[in-house]
This record gives structure tokens, sequence and C-alpha cells, in this order.
């Protein structure tokens, strides 16, 4: 289920036909249909809000085309951020900046969708660097009290062992075709991603996870960013971990085809709401 291609076209379709909510604040880009109604009041089905955080490369419209839609579909109070585009960076393009600077742009959404809701605490859905930004926020910045459940797809909680910035742009670049344009120097984010960074180092002291927060990460044995793929493996005992793979045997996909996979939306869908999950049918 590989998607190469479709992703700027998607960003084309959004950037035409998406537009923010009246009632959003005014740093929100277009989002999903569904996404961003800032008029949503959480059902006693669905009483928390889910925050979306999307990769490297990615934005709000784009990672979240396929992921968002159907979370509102069920019946959720879905939310999305851009986070991260420093000056010079295309537009529907994120996650540049040094992630002790993007967590605080997610700091402040969540604290507006809690403003917006009602709601005491959201579930965050984060994809590649989505998976790594919030966990700064969740140790450093008070996230922990605001975040019940978070959901990691592809997450890297032990780095990535691609060599260099450029190596990791490049790759990028393979699935999102607008990242070959970002320089290397504007890619603030990139060397943290690597094992052994001191962003990892420092994340990871005292163990990834934090205490009170629900964790279910997903992975795939065909990430060819995050190397390996057990990267995403978070040993603790408020973690379950899940690989793709032995959900569905021959289901193939890669790093960004994740993101609009049909049985990772289901995976998603049943760690939201562990009381009602279902079978994931392959």
């Amino acid at each position: 289920m590989r998607i190469r291609g479709v992703l700027a076209g998607l960003a084309a379709l959004l950037a035409v036909t998406a537009t923010p909510a009246a009632a959003a604040p005014a740093n929100v880009e277009p989002a999903p249909p569904g996404v961003n109604d800032w008029s949503c009041q959480p059902s006693e089905q669905h009483p928390t809000p889910v925050v979306l955080v999307h990769g490297l490369g990615g934005s709000a419209p784009t990672n979240w085309a396929y992921l968002g839609p159907k979370l509102v579909d069920e019946g959720y109070c879905v939310f999305a951020l851009t986070y991260g585009r420093p000056p010079l960076v295309p537009p529907l393009t994120g996650g540049f900046s040094p992630m002790e600077e993007s967590a605080p742009e997610l700091a402040a959404f969540v604290d507006e969708v809690l403003a917006a809701t009602g709601a005491e605490k959201v579930d965050l859905v984060g994809h590649s660097e989505g998976t790594v930004m919030p966990q700064y926020y969740l140790k450093f910045l008070g996230g922990a009290d605001e975040v019940q459940r978070y959901v990691a797809i592809t997450p890297l909680y032990d780095g990535t062992t691609l060599q260099n910035t450029t190596e990791l742009l490049d790759r990028i670049a393979e699935e999102i075709p607008v990242v070959g344009q970002i320089p290397d120097e504007l890619c603030g984010a990139c060397r943290q991603f690597f094992k052994g960074s001191d962003f990892m180092q420092k994340l990871n002291e005292g163990g990834a996870a934090v205490p009170g927060v629900e964790y279910t990460t997903i992975m795939t044995k065909y990430d060819q960013l995050v190397t390996p793929y057990t990267s995403g493996y978070l040993d603790a005992p408020n973690a379950t971990n899940t690989v793709l793979q032995d959900v569905c045997p021959n289901d193939y996909s890669e790093h960004v085809a994740v993101a609009f996979n049909p049985h990772v939306a289901d995976l998603v869908l049943n760690a939201l709401d562990p009381a009602n999950a279902r079978p994931v049918r392959c």
C-alpha cells in the first residue's frame, strides 16, 4: 500500500479547498474537512478531543488528509496544527525548527483546544516527528497534566541510525518532493533525530515514557526513515507496542504510507477507545 506521488496532489488540493473554521485561532493553517471545528463539543461517547501532530515535512492538511476526517466521522472533536515552519520554508510544510522551539507551539495549541472544548485533557496522535517533539512538551512543559493518551505512529524513541541530515532530507524528499527544496541549514530538527544526539539523550533521560500518559506505539517493519524500526518500541508499563505486520502480515506500508492506511486507522481508533475496540480487518 505505497502512496508515492499522491502527497503532492493532496497538498495542492487541500491548499485550494480547505479553509480554517471561523473561530480558529489566528495561527492555525488550513485543515482537512471537519478538523479544527472550534465549535465542536466532545460527546459523552468521546469526551476527549484529539490533537494531531504531523511529521517532518508534513502539515495539518497534508499529513492528516485521511485520518483526520476518519476520526471526525467516528464522532471525535479533532484538531491539528502546523508547527516548526521557519521563514523561507514553503507553505504546507513544517517540523523544521528545533524541536524545543516547536514544543511551545504544541503547548499553546493544546491550551486553545482545552479552552474551546471545555475538556480537561486531550489525546495526542502523532506521526514521525509528531511522536518525538511532543515528548519534550510532555516532559518539560507540563504536557503530562494535559494529555490522557498518546498514540505514536512510526515513533523513534531511540532515534534513527541514518548517517546525516542530508541523507534524512533526501529520504523524506523521495516521499514528499517539496522537502527537496529545504536546505540542510534550515532543518534544525533533523540532526536531533539521530541516535545518540544531545536532544535524544535529554529526552530519554530517566526513561522515554512519562508517567500518567497511556502510550500506544504503531511501528512498521518497512520503515525506511526510522532505522531500525524497533527504535519505536517503548519499554514502559504504560505502553502498548504494536508492529503493523504482526496484525496484517501482508501490509507493506512504509513510513509515510501508514498515515493513510486503514489498518493503522483501526489501530488508532482502538487505542483511543480501548473499551470499544474492534477487530482490525486486513
